[in-house]
C-alpha cells in the first residue's frame, strides 16, 4: 500500500494496511508528518481556540464580568507557545504509531506514471520510482486563493497564514461565514478584538439547524461582532492604516488586518491525474464510490478533505480505514446513519442527524424539545447564561431523528444524541433513564421531557 499524504485519512489507512501484514510506505511532501489535519488545520485552530479562552478567561466572564481576563496583555507569543507543544506532541506520536506498526514513511512529492507506479522528488532534488499494488490519494487541501485577492502575509492573509501572526491585530475582517471563517472570527472576537465577518450568501452554516444559526448569529452580534451578509467582495484595497474592503451593496468595511476564507481546494497538482486517468473537479476534489473510496482507477483510492463533503478530520479517519479494508478484500462496514459535525467556534456547535428544515421537507410528523444551558445546575455553576440543546422527535416512532447544540461543550456533548439515534432511541430513552446531575449532559433529559411534554404518552 502506497499512501500518499499522512493527515488522519492517510494515517489510518497505513496503520489498518500494516494491521492487515501488508507493506506499507507513506510519502508526505511536507518536512513534518501530520499533514494539514496537523499543522495548518484542525490541531492548530484548536489549540489557538483553546489557549484564547484559556488566557482570556472567557469562560469565567458570566460570573466576574465582560472586562475580567486571566491574562492582562495576551501576545501572539503567548499563543504561539502552546500550539508549538501541541503540535510537537501530535508529531511524535504519529510517528511512534508508524514506528510500532512498521510503516515506512519519507518525504518526497509523488507524481503517478502509471497505476502502479509514482515518481518521488525529494526536497534534494533526488528522483526514484517506488511500484506498488494499492495506493491511496490523501493529500488533503489548501486554501483557496484567488487572483483579485492582494495576500501579502502581512495585511491579508489565507487561513493557513494567519497562524503566522507576529502580532495581534487591532482590528480583523473575515471574508467567508463557512466553518473555518467562524471560528477564527469568533476567535479572535473572545480576544476582544473587533472583529467583522463578511458573507456573500443571505446566511451561514447553511447545513446547520436554522434555530441553532440564528442564536449563533445572535451571541457573535450581542457580544460586538459586526455580521454583514448578503454582498460580495468588490475590491480590496490596502493601505498604510491596514485594508479597505469595497461591498457590492455600498458598504464598506475597514480594519488592519483581513482573513480570507472563502472555500479550499484539492492539492493534487503535483500527482498528475490525467496521466491515469482520475479527473478532479475545479476545486480539485477527487470522485470515489462513497462506499469503498476507489477512484476511476480500481486499485487507486482517495480519502479526506481532498474528495469533499465533509470534510471533517473524524470522517476522514474512516474513510481511509475503510479504504485500506477494501483494498485488501476486507469486509467493509455499513456507513453509520449519522455522523456528528462539530464546529470549534465561540461558542461551539455541533449537529448530528437531521435539522428542522430536512424533516419539514420530508413531510415526516415531528416535535421538538429544548433544554437550556442556564436551566440546569451545572449552567448555573459554570456561569453559562446562553447555549441550549435542541432535539427533534418524530411523532409517530418516538425515534430520535436529529440533535443540535450551540455552547460551551457541545462537541463532547453530541455524542449522546448521536449514539441514541444510530440506535433507533426514542424520547423515552431520556424520560426513563438518569443523567449525573450536576452536568450540563442533564439537558438531555430536561429537552426530553420538553418533547415528551408536548408528544403525549402515546
Amino acid at each position: 500500500m502506497l499512501v500518499i499524504g499522512s493527515g488522519p485519512a492517510g494515517r489510518r489507512a497505513a496503520v489498518q494496511s500494516a494491521k492487515l501484514g501488508k507493506s506499507v510506505l507513506v510519502v508526505d511532501r511536507g518536512k513534518r508528518h501530520g499533514g494539514v489535519s496537523v499543522h495548518t488545520g484542525t490541531i492548530p485552530s484548536k489549540t489557538l481556540r483553546e489557549t484564547v479562552l484559556n488566557l482570556s478567561g472567557w469562560r469565567e466572564r458570566g460570573f466576574y464580568g465582560q472586562s475580567y481576563r486571566v491574562k492582562q496583555d495576551i501576545s501572539a507569543v503567548d499563543l504561539m507557545q502552546r500550539l508549538h507543544k501541541t503540535l510537537d506532541h501530535e508529531v511524535e506520536v504519529l510517528q511512534h504509531q508508524f514506528m510500532r506498526n512498521v510503516v515506512r514513511n519519507l518525504f518526497a512529492e509523488a507524481r503517478f506514471l502509471d497505476a502502479n507506479t509514482v515518481e518521488l522528488t525529494n526536497d534534494r532534488g533526488d528522483i526514484s520510482r517506488i511500484a506498488f499494488d494499492k495506493a491511496l490519494i490523501a493529500t488533503g487541501t489548501r486554501p483557496h486563493r484567488p487572483t483579485h485577492v492582494p495576500f501579502d502575509r502581512s495585511r491579508v492573509f489565507d487561513s493557513d497564514e494567519i497562524l503566522e501572526l507576529e502580532h495581534l491585530p487591532r482590528s480583523l475582517t473575515v471574508i467567508g461565514g463557512g466553518v473555518i471563517g467562524v471560528e477564527y472570527a469568533t476567535i479572535f472576537s473572545a480576544l476582544d478584538v473587533p472583529v467583522t465577518l463578511v458573507e456573500a450568501r443571505d446566511t451561514i452554516l447553511d447545513f446547520v439547524d436554522r434555530e441553532i444559526v440564528d442564536d449563533f448569529v445572535h451571541q457573535m452580534r450581542d457580544r460586538g461582532m459586526t455580521v454583514r451578509l448578503g454582498a460580495k467582495v468588490e475590491e480590496i484595497t490596502c493601505n498604510a492604516g491596514g485594508v479597505d474592503i469595497m461591498l457590492t451593496d455600498g458598504r464598506r468595511v475597514r480594519s488592519q488586518i483581513m482573513l480570507y476564507a472563502a472555500g479550499r481546494e484539492g492539492n493534487v497538482a503535483a500527482l498528475d491525474l490525467a496521466t491515469i486517468g482520475i479527473e478532479s473537479d475545479p476545486r480539485g476534489r477527487i470522485k470515489v464510490d462513497p462506499r469503498t473510496f476507489q477512484t476511476a482507477v480500481g486499485n487507486i483510492y482517495a480519502a479526506g478533505d481532498v474528495i469533499g463533503f465533509p470534510s471533517l478530520a473524524s470522517t476522514s479517519m474512516e474513510q481511509g480505514r475503510v479504504a485500506a479494508c477494501h483494498a485488501f478484500g476486507m469486509p467493509v462496514p455499513p456507513a453509520p446513519e449519522s455522523f456528528p459535525y462539530g464546529i470549534y467556534a465561540v461558542p461551539e456547535i455541533s449537529t448530528v442527524g437531521l435539522s428542522e428544515e430536512q424533516v419539514r421537507a420530508s413531510g415526516i410528523a415531528y416535535e421538538c424539545g429544548i433544554a437550556r444551558f442556564r436551566e440546569t445546575s451545572r449552567g448555573h455553576i459554570m456561569g453559562v447564561n446562553s447555549g441550549f440543546l435542541k432535539m427533534i422527535f418524530a411523532l409517530d416512532t418516538r425515534r430520535l431523528l436529529g440533535a443540535h447544540i450551540v455552547g460551551e461543550g457541545a462537541t463532547e456533548l453530541i455524542h449522546i444524541g448521536q449514539a441514541v439515534i444510530n440506535l433507533h432511541g426514542t424520547v423515552d430513552f431520556f424520560v426513563d433513564n438518569t443523567f449525573n446531575y450536576p452536568t450540563l449532559a442533564e439537558a438531555y433529559k430536561v429537552a426530553g421531557l420538553d418533547a415528551w411534554n408536548r408528544m403525549g404518552r402515546t
